[in-house]
C-alpha cells in the first residue's frame, strides 16, 4: 500500500508543473502569435489537438511564474525534459477535465463568480475610487481583457467541479489506516555489512593499455562542451530612462492635475452591525435578515450610544463584533462598493440607513476621518519626477521595442547599428556553454537566451538572435562571434580522470562480486558471518543507510528469521543485510494518531481522485504523443 502511496505523492519537478493554476492566466497572447508556425501535434484529447506551440508557450509561462514566485529556484531544473513533460501533462489534464465538465453540463453561476471577485484581493486592487473596474490597468498587468479572464475562470471552476465529488467523498476507516500505518512505521533490527567501492578501487592498478582502451570505449565521458564567445545588447527600462528628460512645466502641470491623488488616500474609521445574508441565500432568508437589520437600526436611532452593545450582541461579523463593531481605518478600495459609497458619503458621527451588500445588511456608524495632508510641489518634486520619468520611459520602451526587434532581424549580421541608434552598450561574454552555471543570474543565466544563441542559425551563420523577452520590459538580442564545437579531450589531458573512472568501475564490480560471494557463504554457514553490531532501523530512522539498503531491510520477507538480503548499491558497491527482529512502532499520542489518520485519508482520497482521472483519460481518449523522459535515479 505505502509503495503505491509514495509513488503517487513523491514530489518531482513534473509534479511541480502539475500544480493547479488556470492556464488561461499564464497563456500570453503575444507568445501564442509568435509560435503559430509550429503546428506539430504533441497530444490529443477528445478528438482535439494540442500542438507544439501551445506546449512551448504554456511551459514558457510556467517557468516565468515559478521563477517569479521562487527566485532562488535553479533555472536548469525548469528546462529539463521532465519539467517540460510535466507541463504537457497539465495541459492534457485541463483538456480532459474541461471535456468532462462540458459533457456533464457543469456551469458556474454568476453569483458564485461575483462572490469570488468580491473576495479576491488581487481583483479588488483594480477597482478605481468610484468603484468602477480599471480595464486598462487589468489589461496592462495581465495581458487579458476582463471578459477573457472571466471566461477562463468560468472554465477553470467548471473543470474543478469534475473531481469535487470524488475529493469530497474520500475517507479511510481507522481500522484500515492502522493496518497500513503500523506496517509502514514498524522497526527492524538488522546487521549490515558494507562492501564499499572505494575500498576495492584503491587496490585496482590498471595498465597503460587498459587506460587507453577504457578511454577509447567511453569517449563520451571525456568531452569538452561546446563554447561560444558572444556579444549582446539589452534593452530594458533603465537603458530607456537614460534618454528621458522631464520638462519642469510638464512636471508642475502633472502636480496640479493630480494634487488630490498625490496627497494620499483618505481613510475612514467606522463600526458596523452586520446581519449576514449571502447573495446566494433564498429571497425569504434575505428578507428576514433585512427586517432584523431595520429593527436594530430603529433601536440605534433611538439610543445612538447603544451601537457598540448592539453590535456585540447581534453582528454576524465575529471579527469586529467583540470590539463593538469597530473596523478600524480603511480606504475606499478596501470595502465592497455599496459599503464604501455609504461610508465615504457620511459625516463623522453619522449613522447610516440599512446598507445592502452581497454579504448581507449593514448598519454603519462613522467614527473618524483621516484626511491626508496636501504636500507642496517642492516637497513632491523628486517623487513626481521619478513617476513621470517612469511613465515616459514605459511609453518610450513600447515604441523602442518594435524598432529594436525589427532592427536585429533586418540587420542580422551586426548589433552595432541598433546599439548606436538607441545608445545602448554592446556587451561581450566569453566561453559560454549551452547551460548556465548553477547559481548564475541575469541575462546570461536566462535559458531561453542561451537556447537561441546555440540554435543552428546562430551557430552556423553567426546571425543575431531574435529579440527575446526575458522579463518585464526586458528585450535582448545576441550573436556568436566565435564558436568552438564540443570535442573529445586528448587522452594526455584526461589520463588522471580516466584512471579514476576505471578504478571506480572495477572497484564497484569487485565489491559486488565479493559481497555476493559472502552472502552465499554466510547463508550456507551463518556461524562464519562477520557482521557489525545490530542497529534498529525504520522508515523514520534510516541510520544513514542508503535508500536501496533501507528499502531492502524494510521489505525483506520476515516469515522466517533471521532473513538474509543482498543489495546492489550501484556505484557505491554492495551491502549484505541480516534481519534479526521485527518490532512494532511506538504507540503514538492521540494527537499524532489523529494527524496520521487525517493524512492517510488525504492520501487515500488522492489515490481515488487519480484513479477517477485515469478513467476520464480513457473515456475522452487522451493520448500524449511525446515519449515520457526516463526517470532520473538519485544517488545516496
Amino acid at each position: 500500500m505505502f509503495d503505491f502511496i509514495r509513488k503517487h505523492t513523491k514530489i518531482t519537478m513534473g509534479l511541480l508543473f502539475l500544480l493547479i493554476v488556470p492556464s488561461f492566466v499564464l497563456f500570453g497572447l503575444d507568445g501564442y502569435n509568435r509560435s503559430q508556425q509550429n503546428t506539430v501535434v504533441v497530444a490529443k484529447v477528445n478528438g482535439q489537438d494540442i500542438q507544439q506551440h501551445e506546449w512551448d508557450v504554456a511551459h514558457q509561462n510556467e517557468v516565468t511564474r515559478l521563477r517569479a514566485s521562487m527566485p532562488t529556484l535553479d533555472a536548469k531544473l525548469l528546462d529539463t525534459p521532465e519539467a517540460r513533460y510535466g507541463t504537457l501533462e497539465r495541459l492534457v489534464r485541463e483538456r480532459v477535465l474541461a471535456a468532462a465538465a462540458a459533457k456533464s453540463n457543469l456551469v458556474v453561476p454568476d453569483q458564485k463568480l461575483h462572490r469570488l471577485y468580491a473576495e479576491d484581493p488581487a481583483i479588488a486592487a483594480f477597482r478605481l475610487a468610484d468603484g468602477k473596474f480599471d480595464r486598462a490597468g487589468f489589461l496592462s498587468q495581465t495581458g487579458m481583457t476582463p471578459e477573457a479572464y472571466e471566461a477562463g475562470l468560468r472554465a477553470d471552476l467548471s473543470a474543478r467541479q469534475v473531481l469535487q465529488s470524488v475529493a469530497g467523498s474520500g475517507f479511510a476507516t481507522k481500522a484500515v489506516a492502522d493496518i497500513s500505518l503500523n506496517a509502514f512505521f514498524q522497526k527492524r533490527e538488522v546487521q549490515i555489512a558494507r562492501f564499499n567501492t572505494a575500498d576495492y578501487a584503491a587496490k585496482v592498478n590498471p595498465s597503460e593499455a587498459e587506460l587507453e582502451q577504457f578511454y577509447k570505449d567511453n569517449q563520451a565521458l571525456f568531452q569538452a562542451p561546446e563554447q561560444a564567445d558572444i556579444e549582446y545588447v539589452l534593452l530594458d527600462m533603465e537603458a530607456v530612462k537614460k534618454g528621458v528628460t522631464v520638462n519642469e512645466q510638464d512636471l508642475k502641470t502633472y502636480y496640479e492635475q493630480n494634487a488630490a491623488q498625490l496627497a494620499g488616500t483618505e481613510e475612514r474609521r467606522a463600526s458596523h452591525i452586520l446581519i449576514a445574508a449571502p447573495a446566494s441565500a433564498p429571497a425569504a432568508e434575505r428578507q428576514k435578515a433585512k427586517e432584523k437589520a431595520e429593527q436594530l437600526l430603529a433601536a440605534v436611532k433611538k439610543a445612538p450610544d447603544s451601537f457598540a452593545e448592539l453590535a456585540r450582541k447581534n453582528s454576524s461579523d465575529t471579527g469586529s463584533a467583540a470590539a463593538g463593531g469597530d473596523l478600524d481605518f480603511f480606504s475606499r478600495k478596501a470595502m465592497v462598493k455599496p459599503f464604501a459609497d455609504a461610508a465615504f458619503a457620511m459625516k463623522k458621527g453619522d449613522i447610516s440607513d440599512v446598507v445592502e451588500t452581497e454579504f448581507g445588511y449593514h448598519i454603519i456608524k462613522l467614527t473618524d476621518i483621516k484626511t491626508p495632508k496636501q504636500k507642496s510641489y517642492e516637497e513632491l518634486k523628486p517623487t513626481l519626477e521619478a513617476e513621470v520619468k517612469q511613465q515616459l520611459a514605459q511609453k518610450k520602451f513600447a515604441e523602442t521595442a518594435e524598432s529594436f526587434s525589427n532592427s536585429v532581424y533586418e540587420q542580422s549580421d551586426s548589433l552595432r547599428p541598433i546599439a548606436e541608434r538607441l545608445k545602448l552598450d554592446v556587451k561581450t561574454a566569453s566561453k559560454l556553454t549551452r547551460s548556465p552555471v548553477q547559481g548564475s543570474t541575469g541575462v546570461l543565466a536566462n535559458p531561453k537566451f542561451r537556447e537561441a544563441l546555440f540554435s543552428p542559425d546562430s551557430v552556423e551563420k553567426k546571425r543575431n538572435t531574435e529579440a527575446l523577452e526575458i522579463g518585464p520590459s526586458q528585450l535582448v538580442s545576441g550573436r556568436i562571434t566565435q564558436y568552438t564545437p564540443a570535442r573529445t579531450l586528448p587522452f594526455s589531458e584526461v589520463k588522471a580522470i580516466v584512471r579514476e573512472r576505471l578504478q571506480q568501475q572495477r572497484g564497484a564490480e569487485l565489491a559486488r562480486k565479493d559481497g555476493a560471494e559472502k552472502l552465499a557463504a554466510w547463508k550456507a554457514n551463518p556461524a562464519s558471518a562477520t557482521l557489525p553490531a545490530a542497529v534498529l532501523v525504520s522508515r523514520e530512522q534510516a541510520q544513514q543507510l542508503p535508500i536501496a539498503a533501507l528499502k531492502a531491510a524494510m521489505s525483506a520477507d520476515t516469515a522466517a528469521l533471521p532473513a538474509w538480503v543482498g543489495v546492489d548499491l550501484g556505484a557505491q558497491g554492495y551491502a549484505v543485510l541480516k534481519v534479526l527482529k521485527v518490532l512494532p512502532r511506538d504507540t503514538p499520542t492521540a494527537a499524532i494518531a489523529q494527524q496520521e489518520q487525517s493524512q492517510y485519508s488525504q492520501w487515500w482520497t488522492s489515490a481515488e481522485g487519480l484513479a477517477y482521472y485515469n478513467i476520464l483519460k480513457e473515456r475522452f481518449k487522451a493520448d500524449i504523443k511525446v515519449a515520457k523522459p526516463a526517470e532520473q535515479k538519485i544517488g545516496t
